[in-house]
């Protein structure tokens, strides 16, 4: 038994040291190699879509789409757009609706199942005034007033606490303010459902400002998290912190990095995408559901995924696997002492979530489960629907990628979101 254990332990003190040694090269390779990245993909032929952002996209497909900057508190520079459907300008659906990516994505992530599919796309088709915020670290908010990303280690001091305290209220009050309402409706995928939830326990004057939350697979709690992978990524991340923060390693998976960069190659070609792309993402990372995400879609996705995000983030989910409760960033007890006042990190108010809830989930998601799902239900207030998506092979990542959301997901937005608004129509001056 104790030469099995030796053994476990030793696989386990490799893996950790692979995993370090690649992510000080990637990085290293991100740095030095993929300033032009722009131009070596033209060259090589990609898909035209993979080279336009959200902007660009949404106007190529027929859409009207905005550029907008948020300035946090802290002076983060996040992007946010809005996009409506030109065919709406005479009828517009109010109050304003405020969508936000999972961890590792970024806006675009609403486009890339492609229009009639995405979800970004369906509530401009349905007029309504829809935002779309990004969150701290990806390659739309990599910016701030003062520190620079590339040199200062500072940036990426923050995780789902910061962005849910500073970013998702930012955003709040940037829409209210460019449309003139007091009220709007959030719709968060996975972090960005729980950076809501963040907020909501630390600001919740922010919960009066939203008419409804639609949670879809919010990650909070993720104690029975199925996916092996995944778990074994942030127990290493977590677990390896403070040496890859000493090594300067301080932003993960970000855009243009090398892994990313290959991964978006061979995605490009049929012949690797359904073998390669495809399992690693549903079958690795997540739960198989054949057939659910299509060859362009991936194509997309691995354009787009992952965007970036800090070390600190990917370490706090690592702790999140072992917590009883969702809880805040642990230090250790010396540094929580002063920080928070206590040895243990607090656990988030959930009980101050006050306004109605949805939450949307897949039965056979691998990162959310749905055991997670009902320990969140039991601690929120005011849930005013449970929807379990009907398709039993539903995953995680189906909820943003799959060529099914019209039938399967987009119906119960649409339900909920039509409950909390109103249509008015633009007469002319």
């Amino acid at each position: 038994m104790s030469v099995a254990i030796m053994l476990f332990k030793r696989n386990i003190a490799f893996d950790t040291l692979t995993l370090v040694v690649v992510l000080i090269i990637v990085n290293i390779i991100r740095q030095q190699f993929f300033s032009n990245s722009l131009e070596i993909k033209r060259f090589l032929g990609y898909d035209s879509d993979l080279l336009l952002n959200f902007t660009q996209l949404a106007n190529k497909y027929g859409y009207s789409s905005e550029e907008h900057t948020v300035v946090t508190e802290d002076g983060y520079l996040l992007k946010v757009f809005r996009i409506k459907n030109k065919k709406c300008e005479a009828r517009v659906k109010q109050p304003p609706l405020l969508l936000m990516h999972g961890l590792l994505q970024s806006s675009d992530a609403w486009l890339d199942a492609s229009p009639g599919t995405g979800l970004a796309y369906l509530l401009a088709d349905e007029c309504f005034d829809a935002w779309v915020g990004n969150q701290r670290g990806n390659y739309y908010a990599r910016r701030h007033l003062t520190l620079n990303p590339d040199k200062d280690s500072a940036f990426w001091d923050f995780s789902v606490d910061q962005i849910g305290y500073y970013d998702v209220p930012a955003t709040i009050d940037y829409v209210l303010s460019n449309t003139g309402v007091k009220k709007l409706n959030y719709i968060g995928f996975s972090q960005g459902a729980g950076t809501f939830l963040v907020m909501c326990s630390e600001r919740p004057e922010y919960c009066k400002k939203t008419n409804v939350l639609i949670s879809i697979s919010p990650a909070t709690r993720v104690k029975h998290t199925k996916s092996k992978s995944f778990r074994s990524l942030l127990n290493i991340l977590s677990t390896c912190e403070d040496l890859l923060a000493q090594l300067k390693v301080n932003e993960l998976f970000g855009k243009e990095s090398f892994l990313q960069v290959l991964f978006e190659f061979i995605c490009q070609i049929r012949l690797f995408s359904e073998p390669l792309c495809e399992n690693f993402l549903c079958g690795i990372l997540d739960s198989s559901h054949p057939g659910s995400i299509t060859h362009k879609t991936f194509g997309m996705v691995y354009s787009h995924l992952p965007a970036g995000t800090s070390l600190r983030n990917m370490a706090r989910y690592g702790q999140s696997l072992n917590a009883e409760d969702f809880q805040k960033y642990d230090f250790s007890e010396t540094v929580n002492v002063v920080k928070y006042g206590s040895k243990e990190a607090p656990a988030y108010n959930l009980s101050s979530v006050s306004l109605p809830v949805v939450i949307i989930y897949g039965a056979n998601d691998h990162l959310v489960d749905t055991k997670d799902i009902n320990w969140l239900v039991d601690k929120l207030p005011n849930v005013i629907g449970l929807e379990e998506v009907a398709d039993p092979l539903w995953n995680h990542l189906d909820s943003v990628y799959s060529q099914h959301i019209y039938k399967m997901i987009w119906p119960t937005v649409r339900r909920y979101l039509e409950s909390f608004s109103e249509t008015y129509m633009k007469t002319k001056s």
